[in-house]
């Protein structure tokens, strides 16, 4: 194995970073909220200026992914997308930062898919009991205007 350079992390945990978003595209867009929601920490925070108020802790991460289930019961299916992965070493072994693009597509029955948004996701992962959890994720959207982003900091 060669070695890792200083920004750079082992391709096992990249890779295993890479599986976590997909499993969380996968779990939201089928509607799994409380899956969804285990794949943050117990305190993970999802904050996005597409919403009011940043989602903290499970029970408020579940019910985020239910309201966004049920906001497809119209026939519409809705895909996450994530794309670019930039996975940085964090403070410690068991810390990232993750710099990623998110698209979400939205499919009405029978009609052609659409893009609804276009963002960039800022991630703070740790892992714990041997598996990577967002414990804060900040999302910004590309039509709206910058806002301040948490540090890039080692998480």
């Amino acid at each position: 194995m060669s070695a890792v350079g200083v920004n750079e992390v082992p391709d096992l945990v990249a890779v295993q970073v890479m599986r976590l978003y997909a499993r969380q595209s996968r779990l939201i867009d089928s509607g799994d909220a409380a899956a969804w929601a285990a794949t943050f920490t117990a305190d993970g925070v999802f904050a996005s200026p597409s919403y009011p108020e940043p989602a903290t802790g499970t029970h408020q991460l579940r019910a985020f992914a239910e309201r966004f289930a049920a906001g497809n019961a119209s026939g519409t299916v809705s895909r996450h997308v994530i794309t670019n992965v930039d996975v940085l070493p964090g403070a410690d072994e068991d810390r990232l930062v993750v710099h990623a693009y998110l698209q979400i597509v939205a499919t009405p029955r029978g009609e052609f898919s659409r893009l609804v948004r276009l963002t960039t996701i800022t991630d703070q992962l740790l892992r714990r009991d041997g598996a990577w959890r967002v414990a804060h994720r900040q999302v910004l959207r590309d039509d709206a205007e910058p806002t301040r982003t948490p540090s890039e900091s080692k998480a």
